[in-house]
């Protein structure tokens, strides 16, 4: 379980751009839950995967991990529970690497390497049959330089890395917003058979309504570091494009847009 307690976050702390995202901000995700959190530009989705994968720190409050305090644990430490996919389908590959050796990297995370090799041919004929499943054509490019490949290439290659290794937590970071429609519904096909088959609690940031609908057990909307909206479990399955739209247009309203 994923616990933010009483988080406190503000941004250029003493001077007239202070800017408070996060007052008290409380969230929980029990073991086992699909969320895909919606918002606006500046609801804090971000900033909250980034204060969960330690890239960035709070300024008070704590997070929780299956009850162990993570609050200044290095983001390093923290990358052995979790693993994150980005919007930037370069961010979770090496583009000087090939394929094969992306695979052995994420295969080998947490793994000493000692004086072995860092490839292990023995398992290229695995990780073919991994890749062979996504229609990409990957298999046959094991020896390609992942930087050649496609923008969707890349993201279907970093979500199976991140996956590679028992993970607590699988963190979706718009992960499909550059990529073209085909290719973002081949990847978000992907994403739904990875959290099924591996039961992966994972959180997906998106500005996709139609994928927070239809992907996932709870929906979030945040506004201004709050949660403005949460449905789990039948209550989501009720929700429509339309509800979430609807609320997107009354928070606008009362701000003034």
């Amino acid at each position: 379980m994923l616990e933010l307690v009483n988080v406190n976050k503000n941004f250029n702390s003493g001077t007239i751009n202070e800017m408070c995202l996060f007052k008290d901000f409380n969230f929980k995700v029990e073991d086992g839950q699909f969320v895909s959190v919606v918002g606006s530009n500046g609801s804090g989705k971000t900033s909250m995967l980034n204060l969960i994968c330690g890239s960035m720190l709070v300024d008070s409050g704590k997070i929780l991990i299956n009850g162990e305090d993570i609050t200044y644990k290095k983001e390093f430490l923290r990358h052995k529970n979790v693993g994150r996919v980005f919007q930037d389908p370069s961010k979770g590959t090496c583009p000087s690497m090939n394929i094969l050796e992306n695979l052995s990297v994420a295969d080998n995370k947490g793994k000493p390497y000692n004086l072995t090799r860092g490839t292990n041919r023995k398992k290229i004929e695995a990780y073919k049959d991994m890749l062979r499943p996504l229609n990409l054509g990957l298999e046959d490019k094991l020896f390609t330089k992942v930087g050649a490949l496609s923008g969707g290439q890349r993201q279907a290659l970093a979500l199976l890395m991140s996956t590679m290794t028992p993970i607590d937590f699988l963190i979706l970071d718009e992960h499909t917003a550059a990529l073209d429609p085909k290719t973002a519904e081949i990847i978000m096909e992907l994403t739904n058979q990875i959290v099924r088959e591996k039961k992966v609690t994972t959180i997906m940031v998106t500005h996709n309504l139609r994928y927070a609908v239809e992907y996932g057990n709870r929906l979030v909307m945040m506004h201004e570091g709050t949660v403005v909206m949460d449905k789990s479990d039948e209550e989501k399955k009720n929700i429509s494009t339309e509800d979430i739209m609807r609320v997107f247009n009354q928070i606008s309203v009362e701000c003034g847009n």
